[in-house]
């Protein structure tokens, strides 16, 4: 027993040197943009879970909701309810687009969203903004590639974070990206018959 701990020990002890050593070298700080996609299940919830996170920092922060519309969910409850001050919230879209069926209108809400949404990135008050939801209205073509990622690369201010979640990302954004997850999908209830529940979905 004495002989493993002492093997791990001195095992830990270089793992530690060779991690301070590739530390030392990260020096620079910036705003990123990071991107959430895939077809797993947890993008939009890492996305809300780094608004948490800076609001414990005291780092304010803005969220456009774009597609998912006025649907009930337990992250626009809690950041309107108890963190309005930290924490602007807004929802652009109307719905998915499944339920609106008018393109038209789906297009004039997801526009809207994103001019709130440069109005907030560009506010040098504000450190973090999380566009939920928006590589949807960009797989369907209610909002141009080029130009978000135009604005995105010279627009934004030098240490704001921004986050964009959906499937589907564009190819443009994630060359874009600082920092890109793709969420893979192993198994999901809904495939055997749950419906989405609270708390888990939204």
């Amino acid at each position: 027993m004495e002989d493993d701990n002492k093997r791990h020990r001195e095992k830990m002890r270089k793992i530690k040197a060779a991690r301070d050593r590739m530390m030392a070298t990260k020096t620079d700080k910036k705003g990123l943009i990071i991107v959430h996609t895939g077809p797993g299940k947890g993008k939009s919830s890492s996305g809300f879970g780094m608004v948490m996170r800076c609001i414990a920092h005291g780092m304010p922060c803005a969220v456009v909701q774009f597609i998912k519309g006025n649907w009930k969910t337990g992250e626009a409850d809690f950041l309107r309810d108890r963190f309005s001050d930290e924490c602007t919230f807004v929802i652009s879209g109307e719905g998915f687009t499944w339920e609106t069926q008018d393109r038209e209108r789906d297009i004039a809400a997801a526009q809207a969203g994103w001019a709130k949404a440069k109005d907030l990135i560009r506010n040098p008050e504000i450190t973090f903004v999380l566009l939920d939801e928006i590589n949807i209205a960009l797989r369907y073509g209610y909002l141009d590639i080029d130009e978000v990622v135009e604005f995105l690369l010279t627009e934004k201010p030098a240490m704001t974070h921004v986050v964009l979640t959906g499937r589907n990302a564009k190819p443009e954004l994630i060359e874009a990206a600082d920092l890109v997850t793709e969420m893979t999908l192993v198994k999901h209830p809904f495939r055997d018959g749950i419906k989405a529940q609270a708390g888990v979905e939204f």
